[in-house]
């Protein structure tokens, strides 16, 4: 695990979120003129508009670790890292995501939606340009992952408790998205359709979510792997079924339980700050 040393190392919080909102937004904004503006061409500008401002925040982390040499060795020995990952992390990882929407549309029988929810989409609820919707759900989580638990997450728990990086970098990847709810065809402008519930959920679900994932990623030996997989599933599993949108509120609610329960029992964990922490002791905790 990371040492007070070495998460004193990662320093520049201000600059790397600065960068990281700042320039996707401005490509993105761009993008969704063009989506807008341009209607025979635009499919294949905001395809690559939308992944390169997808690819900024990574290419800011990189930039801020590689010159490092002991965030550089740091960063490789914890992209592909499982190691002494208990088991029971393990299966949190894997099935709380599919797990909760399955619950979720159950509870949602008992307000009148249909059970037809529970059956496979056969398609995607939004577009992805010339990407595969099926590719972008695999490869957004990577990419995303690779720069907030490479440099983001850290860089916070260098000033602040657990709870509170994990309540600000929540904030701010809301902020993040905003600029893809403007583009045409794309989730976020969907969601925006279907009504201003819809939308906030999808706000809101990052708060529990992001708790979550951070508490995953400590007890788990700051495993970028563990992040990955799990923001997949939530996209993945979110995607499968004709999910009724207010199941998804439903969802919200059940991580929101979920996350008040993890504070409630690991409240040394969440709240302590780097200043009373000489090692972040792995699986003990």
């Amino acid at each position: 695990m990371l040492s007070k040393m070495e998460i004193g190392h990662y320093r520049h919080a201000s600059l790397f979120y600065f960068l990281s909102i700042l320039i996707p937004w401005i490509i993105w904004f761009i993008v969704a003129y063009v989506s807008h503006t341009y209607l025979n061409q635009h499919v294949l500008w905001t395809s690559f508009g939308s992944l390169l401002g997808l690819l900024a925040p990574l290419c800011i982390a990189l930039a801020l670790i590689l010159p490092n040499k002991k965030l550089r060795k740091d960063f490789y020995g914890r992209v592909l890292n499982l190691e002494k990952v208990k088991q029971k992390y393990l299966i949190v990882v894997f099935l709380l995501m599919p797990f909760s929407i399955l619950v979720a549309q159950l509870v949602s029988l008992f307000f009148g939606y249909s059970p037809d929810q529970f059956q496979f989409r056969g398609g995607f609820t939004f577009s992805s340009g010339i990407f595969p919707v099926w590719f972008m759900l695999i490869a957004a989580p990577i990419v995303e992952e690779l720069a907030w638990h490479s440099y983001g997450t850290d860089s916070l728990l260098n000033k602040f408790s657990l709870l509170k990086t994990s309540m600000l970098f929540a904030f701010f990847w809301g902020l993040w998205h905003l600029p893809l709810s403007f583009i045409k065809d794309y989730y976020h402008s969907n969601l925006v359709e279907t009504g201003i519930l819809y939308s906030v959920n999808f706000f809101v679900s990052l708060f529990p979510f992001v708790l979550i994932m951070n508490w995953l990623y400590y007890k788990c030996n700051r495993s970028i792997l563990v992040t990955i997989i799990f923001h997949i599933s939530a996209g993945l599993f979110n995607e499968i079924f004709a999910t009724e949108p207010m199941s998804k509120v439903i969802q919200t609610g059940l991580l929101i339980a979920f996350s008040i329960f993890l504070i409630t029992n690991n409240k040394s964990f969440f709240l302590r700050t780097r200043k009373k922490w000489k090692y972040i002791k792995n699986n003990n905790q």
